[in-house]
């Protein structure tokens, strides 16, 4: 029999490609509320779909499912998917023909949302919404572009691909984690701009998006002192007075993953994820740090998930022949546009 409960406001990883018994204790922790998977979790679309399954079934309403499925060097699954190009790709290609790189995004938005879907995922982290100045390896190609209207132009039309398969989308790494230099997975970034810069460049996106229904937003692990003395993720005016206020996102706030080196300047794990929540993240990732997830489940005391906002997240895969349809004629253009 499933327990009942709320979902939870934290993301966990895995160890493998099936859960154990600890990991199915873990799962069913009231403060779990979603589970983000990595290749170590992949051996083949059918296995895939039962681990899917398994977690499905553990909680009732049903765990959250999530991918880091970009594209290009970020995609988690390989074997029995469709490679999608790294997005750069796609900007390269609206230099030379703009309309024919927005239906090729919104077409790689179809079929990286429906391979997704048909395996029990509910969504991936992207798109990536941060602008290339050229400065950050991390980022380089996974970018769409250095003009950031036409990041949100191609980002987009990959969200409208990903919404006609099924699922929402999260754009990334807010506001904008392209003009530093420092890898937040290692090192502490920060971005020296005012916020009138970082507003006209880095932010035109995101002013594209929201009103389009962007449903998931990720603050990045750069701390803008200009702004504030703490990472945009920790940080109550980047994600309550800015984000929520002044861009009128409503959506959900899914911390970047506090493991990393860019979030240890909040402290412990358990300080760490109450410094996200308090700032406004509604869900906060702990991956590649079990002893770390097990010591905050043990210690944070957090409020459930906005139900509403993490509905919104939740995949709605339809079968029907006009999907099938839809979903081979965008895996022909994709092809197409990348043969």
């Amino acid at each position: 029999m499933r327990a009942r409960f709320h979902l939870g406001p934290v993301m966990i990883d895995l160890a493998g490609a099936a859960l154990d018994a600890v990991e199915r204790d873990m799962l069913t922790h009231p403060l779990v509320g979603g589970v983000i998977l990595f290749a170590r979790n992949f051996e083949s679309p059918e296995q895939l779909r039962r681990l899917t399954s398994e977690i499905r079934a553990l909680r009732d309403p049903k765990l959250l499912i999530s991918v880091d499925h970009e594209g290009g060097r970020v995609q988690r699954f390989k074997q029995g998917f469709t490679h999608i190009p790294a997005m750069r790709r796609l900007g390269i290609l609206a230099d030379r023909d703009r309309a024919l790189a927005l239906a090729t995004a919104e077409a790689a938005g179809c079929v990286l949302a429906a391979e997704l879907l048909s395996r029990g995922v509910d969504f991936s982290f992207t798109p990536v919404l941060d602008v290339d100045f050229g400065a950050s390896s991390v980022i380089g190609d996974r970018a769409f572009d250095s003009n950031p209207t036409r990041v949100g132009e191609l980002a987009g039309a990959l969200l409208h691909g990903m919404g006609q398969a099924g699922m929402a989308g999260v754009g990334k790494h807010f506001p904008g984690h392209g003009h530093v230099r420092a890898d937040s997975h290692v090192a502490v970034p920060i971005d020296e701009r005012e916020l009138a810069r970082i507003d006209a460049e880095d932010m035109v996106p995101y002013r594209m998006l929201i009103p389009r229904g962007l449903a998931g937003v990720m603050p990045a692990h750069v701390i803008y002192p200009k702004v504030d003395s703490r990472p945009a993720g920790f940080s109550e005016i980047w994600l309550m007075r800015i984000l929520r206020e002044q861009l009128e996102f409503d959506g959900m706030i899914f911390s970047d993953d506090l493991s990393m080196k860019g979030a240890s300047v909040a402290g412990d794990m358990i300080a760490r994820a109450k410094a996200a929540l308090d700032a406004g993240c509604d869900m906060v990732l702990v991956c590649n740090a079990p002893n770390d997830a097990v010591s905050l489940l043990d210690g944070l005391e957090a409020a459930p998930l906005h139900e509403l906002r993490s509905e919104r997240m939740r995949g709605q895969r339809k079968v029907s022949s006009e999907i099938d349809l839809r979903y081979a004629a965008a895996l022909k253009t994709l092809q197409d546009a990348f043969a």
